[in-house]
């Protein structure tokens, strides 16, 4: 019995040797107790992650735990923490800030002053970024969420029975007061930064979580309407389009009649619903493409770039800065920077600097006015907002490479007009008008849209590497219903927000 209880421990501790693939915590401020988002969790040269935005981390390992392995933490501002991986069993992790003694201030034999900070680091640029050929390790999330406050068709006047008040209140009901959905991709994407027609992105796994009993049925809507048209409306009538002071006039599909004579329309009028079907279907399809064009906006939003709205070292005037402060990120020394506009700029933030080459090593923005007004006749549609936030990290050939992006804009849209449609034709005698439907539409939606891009190994790759990679088609990602765990089990990702963990669809 000795023997075997023996054996039972070993066998015990041997499985959860095996089983401790992972590590999660919680990174708290040690003085304030407040999360600490987009803090570095190293754990060797090329692995690790990055807290979310509540300071929550998840880390795989592909290997058995050593005695030697260790996870460094380190976040701009806070002392780095270095823990013994195999015995690690915190659900918390306290950082405490770094302290800056006075002599540390005196960080050059120049005081330079904060327009000759600005000034170097927009001269490095090329010197302290990465603008060949590279292959980076990546996990992207985009969650959108749309909120609709105002819906509703008030029916002044109908002269067809279904087009009542009560058929205008079911459309309404149809339409899901609030949705939202999640896509996640793990790859590794190929590119040139400095060329925006060389990306090329190997989807390794990807997912969208979303409720497809919130998605509306066109083709159940469309069904409806033409059972309706076809009992009231005549061959041969269009539409008078009335909104405001506006009005257009519109034929009717006479494909709708099943006529001999309408027969060969009807043939043309079929092909060209299907091709515009396949069009949709192949748009749907095409997910490589659309999230590599995401991915690659996210990078070239960055101020590395000409055009960028992020120009406050292209365009230096346009911005008043200030020194707020120095402080450590990792083992660098840099200054803190705030920048807001002077003249016709739209964005506010703050910019951390390497003192040592000048690097820009992350920007923290926001815009400071609407990007988009635009009001007219009852039509209006707003940006509102545009903050994100940019890490740069060095990669394994000493210059820096984006480690970390996120991004968060938010619009709403909104109609408020009568909206009149009038059906006539030319070859009923008597009066040409035949049907009539008036309402008054108010309609008021918002979208908040958030990408996070975080980079887990970067590092430059040969021409021909990039030449002869090609990317696999037809890539779709994996429905998911709701919530689930073990997706990502084994791959390091940005963990979860609650409202992605919350996520259930509607039974």
């Amino acid at each position: 019995m000795k023997h075997l209880l023996t054996i039972f421990v070993c066998l015990i501790a041997i499985s959860l040797s095996f089983s401790q693939q992972s590590i999660g915590a919680k990174l708290l401020d040690s003085t304030t107790q407040k999360p600490i988002p987009f803090a570095n969790i190293s754990f060797g040269k090329n692995s690790g992650v990055i807290t979310n935005s509540n300071g929550e981390f998840q880390i795989h390992f592909k290997r058995k735990l050593k005695k030697t392995d260790s996870l460094i933490i380190s976040c701009m501002g806070y002392e780095s923490k270095s823990i013994a991986a195999e015995k690690f069993t915190d659900s918390l992790l306290l950082l405490k800030p770094q302290s800056i003694e006075l002599d540390e201030v005196l960080i050059s034999n120049k005081n330079y002053s904060v327009e000759e900070i600005i000034e170097k680091a927009y001269n490095n640029l090329t010197k302290n970024y990465d603008f060949n050929f590279n292959k980076s390790k990546l996990f992207f999330r985009e969650s959108n969420f749309n909120n609709i406050t105002k819906n509703s068709i008030k029916v002044k006047e109908t002269t067809i029975p279904e087009f009542n008040q009560a058929f205008m209140d079911s459309l309404m009901m149809m339409m899901p007061k609030n949705a939202g959905d999640h896509t996640e991709i793990l790859g590794e994407l190929y590119t040139k930064s400095n060329e925006e027609s060389t990306h090329k992105l190997n989807i390794i796994k990807a997912s969208h979580l979303y409720d497809k009993n919130l998605e509306i049925s066109f083709e159940g809507l469309e069904e409806r309407f033409n059972t309706i048209f076809k009992k009231h409306v005549k061959r041969d009538s269009y539409f008078k389009i009335k909104s405001g002071i506006f009005g257009t006039k519109e034929a009717i599909d006479s494909s709708m009649f099943d006529s001999s004579e309408n027969k060969k329309e009807k043939e043309k009028t079929d092909a060209f619903i299907e091709e515009q079907k396949k069009k949709e279907e192949e748009r749907k399809k095409n997910f490589l493409k659309y999230r590599k064009e995401t991915i690659a906006g996210l990078e070239k939003a960055s101020f590395l770039f000409e055009d960028s709205h992020l120009n406050f070292l292209e365009k230096p005037k346009k911005y008043n800065f200030e020194i707020l402060d120095y402080l450590f990120v990792g083992d660098a020394f840099a200054y803190k920077i705030s920048f807001e506009p002077k003249r016709s700029a739209d964005y506010k933030g703050i910019i951390y600097i390497n003192t040592d080459d000048f690097a820009v090593i992350r920007v923290d923005y926001e815009n400071v006015k609407l990007l988009r007004n635009f009001r007219l006749l009852g039509l209006s549609y707003q940006e509102k907002l545009h903050k994100g936030t940019l890490i740069y990290a060095k990669n394994n050939m000493d210059v820096y490479a984006l480690k970390y992006a996120e991004s968060k804009n938010s619009m709403s849209f909104g109609i408020k007009r009568p909206l009149k449609i009038i059906e006539k034709n030319k070859n009923v005698k008597g009066r040409r008008k035949q049907n009539e439907l008036s309402t008054d539409i108010h309609f008021i939606m918002s979208n908040t849209t958030k990408k996070e891009l975080v980079v887990f190994e970067n590092h430059a790759i040969k021409d021909s590497d990039f030449n002869s990679f090609y990317e696999k088609p037809n890539v779709t990602p994996t429905y998911l219903p709701d919530y689930d765990p073990k997706f990502w089990e084994g791959h390091n990702v940005i963990e979860p927000n609650q409202a992605i963990k919350d996520f259930k669809s509607i039974e």
